[in-house]
């Protein structure tokens, strides 16, 4: 698992509207700015694994296909289907969301892999890929707003994109929560019962509700073994038995 730490820096992007590059005349190349936006909330194969840090931070992996529209220039308008792997340290609020984008446009689909930065809510990345038109190259901004069960929603490819925040990710170990929970006993008189208290050698433990049938069986004097544990700061009666 992957430790994410908030930066001071700011992503770099390349542009501030999405380019697509296409090959010229001798080798040459022409660019010419596209803009486009989508909403892909429909989820389907989701997957998600949390774990904790051995530093304290919360962190969640989800993979998930979300499906939606994408409206604009051209090879921007279509289904939209975006393939998404996202690791964010809940902690925090930061993390990074990656995956795949597909628009059905006319012809064939635009297509591009993209990485982005989470903070808070929203990403800002980079998407590299093809567009629909023949010998049509990719490179645009994209941004979202994005949660692992909402899916992608206010989206833009390119048309100023701001720069977004930056994180960095070391490698990190995750451990199991563990829960302390103090347990205690006890052997001898009752020399307190009722529905929702009893008091064995000393040891007084509330009754839950489960239990209350087994301790009003018992009486003043009776003898009896009793076993308690500390719940949100009670003593909580797990077990009763009677001897004799």
């Amino acid at each position: 698992m992957r430790k994410l730490m908030l930066a001071t820096a700011a992503v770099a992007m390349f542009a501030t509207t999405g380019i697509a590059v296409a090959h010229g005349i001798e080798g040459g190349k022409n660019a010419k700015a596209v803009v486009g936006a989508f909403t892909a909330t429909t989820a389907a194969n989701t997957q998600t694994r949390s774990c904790t840090t051995s530093d304290g931070k919360a962190i969640t992996t989800t993979s998930a296909t979300y499906t939606g529209t994408a409206t604009g220039d051209p090879d921007l308008t279509g289904a939209a289907t975006f393939q998404v792997r996202s690791t964010i340290n809940t902690t925090d609020n930061v993390g990074v969301v990656e995956g795949r984008l597909k628009i059905d446009a006319p012809g064939r689909d635009t297509a591009a892999q993209f990485s982005a930065v989470y903070d808070h809510g929203t990403i800002a990345g980079l998407a590299s890929g093809h567009a629909a038109a023949d010998h049509t190259s990719l490179l645009a901004n994209i941004s979202a707003a994005y949660s692992p069960t909402g899916g992608l929603t206010g989206g833009k490819i390119g048309g100023g994109t701001a720069a977004g925040a930056a994180v960095e990710i070391t490698a990190a170990h995750c451990a199991a929560t563990k829960t302390v929970t103090e347990r205690s006993e006890a052997k001898g008189t009752v020399s307190a019962v009722s529905a929702t208290s009893i008091t064995v050698g000393g040891l007084t433990c509330t009754v839950p509700s489960a239990l209350s049938s087994k301790v009003t069986a018992l009486k003043v004097n009776d003898r009896a073994e009793i076993k308690c544990s500390l719940v949100s700061g009670v003593n909580t009666l797990t077990g009763v038995e009677a001897r004799h």
